[in-house]
């Protein structure tokens, strides 16, 4: 018979299921955050200088791992035997995303027409944004490792690009390079195309030589160099078939996609914190009326653009994931209305410095509160959780 164990021993075990229950989970996302909130309504001086010299490496560079590794649980997904194969299976997130987009876009100008703030209205693209990371972290906790999750990593991707894209048009007077970006991003992905016929198996080349020219095209055009590897990441060699859903790569496995996710996981993580602490920081006094317009539109518009466009997709043939029902939907749509990081990246290049902008960034934190909706919704029309891998 084995001893009762003592508080050393129980706190010996705890650590490390506490330890991988906050990376898996990606909590130190919502730890750096609270930092930031707390820091810059106590000093905010001291904040916005840290940020500010912090802000490029982390945006730009750092948290460019990130989103690869994103990406490598949406490739593993597409694989044979994965939630999203088919492709026809695949298609059905991207269409959903463009009722993501556009009804909450309707609702937005509407909403400022109302709040009588018609210099809002420029705002608009601020409506597309869906934050990866945050939404990942909401979708893990809600989902586990439900097909849901890849779902609502596949649609916060094109949601993105279609912002940026109406980035993009709004500026397109200003410091954009977008078909030189173009030619150079077809060169980095030629490159890998051709890493890969050659068979090589480390992931560096990939990173260094197609990665580093693919975030320079990213950078040069105008557009978020932190998404640089997403072109980049479907090309490396994978296993022939999904090894399993959200199941952490083997230090063993040989693959270049696997070997990816052993060297860059805990960096990744992070890279997380510091994301937060830059991002957070937003003083409380930017609260006016005007910063309710952009989460009144996407908390209401996700859930049903994403609603309408899958009922579209369904009436033309296109699957769902297995599991994934019109309860799910509605959940994801919550998920994916968390705009943080990338709605503060779309209203810092649209509006100038000002009240402007402070109620547009104050709206876009607010959007967090879609987090805590999901989980509660997703309590009440009783989506459980899953918490296996299939085999």
């Amino acid at each position: 018979m084995s001893r009762p164990k003592g508080p050393s021993g129980v706190w010996r075990d705890a650590v490390p299921r506490l330890s991988r229950f906050a990376l898996e989970h990606l909590l130190l996302l919502p730890l750096g955050a609270a930092v930031a909130l707390l820091w810059v309504n106590a000093e905010p001086e001291s904040y916005y200088r840290a940020s500010y010299a912090m802000a490029f490496a982390v945006n730009g560079v750092a948290m460019t791992f990130f989103f690869a590794l994103m990406t490598k649980e949406v490739v593993e997904a597409t694989a044979p035997s994965g939630v999203l194969h088919p492709w026809r299976r695949a298609l059905l997130p991207v269409i959903a995303s463009v009722g993501a987009t556009v009804v909450p876009l309707f609702i937005y100008l509407r909403v400022v027409d109302l709040l009588d703030e018609p210099v809002l209205a420029m705002g608009w693209p601020v409506t597309f944004a869906t934050d990866i990371a945050v939404s990942y972290f909401v979708a893990r906790l809600i989902f586990g490792v439900h097909a849901a999750v890849p779902f609502v990593l596949l649609l916060a991707v094109a949601s993105d690009v279609m912002g940026f894209l109406a980035l993009a048009a709004f500026r397109a007077s200003g410091d954009l390079h977008l078909v030189a970006g173009a030619a150079m991003l077809a060169l980095a992905i030629g490159i890998a195309v051709g890493m890969r016929r050659a068979r090589l198996k480390s992931f560096w080349p990939y990173l260094l030589g197609a990665g580093g020219l693919s975030w320079f095209a990213f950078f040069w055009s105008g557009l978020h160099p932190a998404l640089a590897l997403i072109p980049i990441v479907p090309f490396l060699p994978h296993a022939a078939r999904d090894p399993g859903f959200f199941v952490d790569a083997s230090p063993e496995a040989r693959d270049a996609l696997s070997q990816f996710e052993v060297w860059w996981r805990i960096p990744a993580q992070i890279a997380l914190f510091f994301f937060g602490l830059v991002n957070a920081g937003m003083p409380i006094r930017a609260l006016e009326s005007g910063a309710l317009a952009v989460p009144i539109a996407v908390i209401a518009g996700k859930p049903l653009g994403i609603l309408a466009a899958s009922g579209l997709a369904r009436a033309a043939g296109l699957p769902l994931p297995e599991g994934v029902g019109w309860r799910h939907l509605i959940v994801i749509g919550l998920t994916a209305a968390i705009g943080f990081s990338i709605g503060l990246f779309f209203s810092t290049a649209i509006l100038p410095p000002g009240q402007l902008r402070s109620e547009t960034e104050m709206g876009v934190l607010i959007t967090l509160v879609a987090g805590v909706l999901a989980y509660g919704i997703a309590a009440m029309l009783g989506v459980k959780r899953v918490s296996r891998s299939r085999p």
